[in-house]
């Protein structure tokens, strides 16, 4: 610190001192005290006042100093608060808390982008090793003198995979892009199974549409979460009847399959989690359901589920009145 920074900083205080030195020498020429006792009383006072100021500088001066070593030996600058030596004045202790809290807070921020980038990276992994899937049986269609229907099922898998990355990324801004308009249910999810048909007959999967209603929400969301829901009945489920029953803001998604785990249901829309049919068939990356739920709530919607392990599963989704 330079001692004309240092000097400002205590402006107050030499202000102070010097006024009330000056008001004292005042007083003691009006009371006749003499000009040696007055003289003497002023440079004891501007001697002491001077000699805290150094002391004090010098403790300012090594304090600093000792901030700027750890300054410059910090990898990472918001660590900061975390390594301030403990102040000494009431002032500088609250500037510390304020420093030791925005420090923290800036921790916590990045450790939550760390573990979020982690968790990405293991989607992204998942997701090569599960896609790696539908081009290799493309490959093998096509060499074996190419079915059109499986191809289009494969290419389909394939498709569905690539959206499903799509809506992860969009979840860190889940507002951008959301449209909340008074759709057809029924339209969306005849939509949906349609996009779906090649997996869905492969599979040997019957689906029934039931119903009419409408709802405020984004259309194309809901039909995502519709896809995912059928593209898991073809993964999980070959062979099973799908009955979709519509209503007004809401719809319920049911199937006959191998049903989920009464210990599992509470974790199926868990960010990773995989159950008993996704480890028997050895490659989902535990993200179908989870984008499910994720993109229900940015656009206003809820699911949940119900289920009986051997018997059915059942999706239930509720929709805003708009």
């Amino acid at each position: 610190m330079k001692i004309l920074r240092f000097l400002v900083s205590e402006l107050l205080t030499i202000t102070i001192t010097v006024l009330c030195l000056a008001l004292w020498c005042i007083f003691a020429v009006a009371a006749d005290a003499g000009w040696f006792i007055t003289l003497i009383t002023a440079v004891f006072v501007l001697a002491v006042l001077a000699i805290w100021l150094t002391v004090k500088y010098i403790v300012v001066k090594k304090r600093t100093e000792q901030l700027d070593r750890v300054i410059s030996e910090l990898k990472e600058g918001y660590l900061l608060g975390e390594t301030l030596p403990e102040p000494y004045d009431a002032v500088r202790w609250e500037y510390y808390t304020v420093m030791k809290r925005v420090s923290r807070s800036a921790i916590d921020a990045i450790e939550r982008l760390k573990e979020g980038q982690k968790e990405y990276r293991d989607f992204i992994e998942k997701w090569i090793h599960e896609i790696k899937t539908p081009l290799t049986s493309c490959a093998l269609i096509v060499a074996n003198g190419g079915d059109e229907r499986k191809l289009r099922a494969e290419l389909k898998r394939a498709d569905n995979l690539a959206e499903s990355v799509l809506y992860f990324a969009r979840l860190s801004t889940p507002r951008s892009d959301v449209k909340i308009t008074n759709c057809s249910l029924r339209s969306t999810v005849e939509n949906a199974v349609k996009d779906v048909m090649e997996l869905l007959i492969t599979a040997g999967i019957s689906v029934e549409v039931n119903g009419e209603g409408n709802a405020a929400t984004d259309h194309k969301a809901i039909a995502f979460s519709i896809r995912q829901l059928l593209v898991n009945c073809a993964k999980y489920c070959r062979g099973c009847r799908i009955k979709i029953t519509v209503s007004e803001n809401s719809l319920e998604v049911e199937d006959d399959g191998c049903g989920i785990a009464l210990h599992e249901l509470p974790c199926i829309f868990n960010r990773g989690f995989v159950g008993k049919a996704g480890r028997n068939f050895g490659n989902g990356t535990g993200m179908g359901l989870y984008l499910v739920k994720q993109t229900c709530n940015n656009v206003g919607a809820e699911v949940e589920a119900q289920s009986e392990e051997g018997k059915f599963t059942r999706f239930i989704f509720t929709f805003c009145k708009g």
